[in-house]
């Protein structure tokens, strides 16, 4: 057994960050998901709430590693 990360690009602000590809945040875009970075989704919560969203509530394991 093993475990990985994947690297990606924060759609939000661009900034290279591990995740757990199954769990990580994710807004569609064209067709495809791509993942937000944990800071992201905190500056966003704030907006969210005073527009009438529900916040983002990440998986506890979104920025942890995966099974392989």
């Amino acid at each position: 057994m093993g475990w990985m990360f994947v690297l990606g690009e924060c759609y939000g602000c661009g900034r290279m960050f591990t995740f757990n590809a199954d769990h990580v945040p994710s807004i569609p875009i064209d067709g495809v998901r791509e993942p937000i970075c944990r800071d992201c989704v905190e500056r966003a919560n704030p907006e969210r709430v005073k527009n009438g969203l529900e916040p983002i509530v990440p998986h506890p394991d979104a920025y942890e590693p995966q099974e392989a």
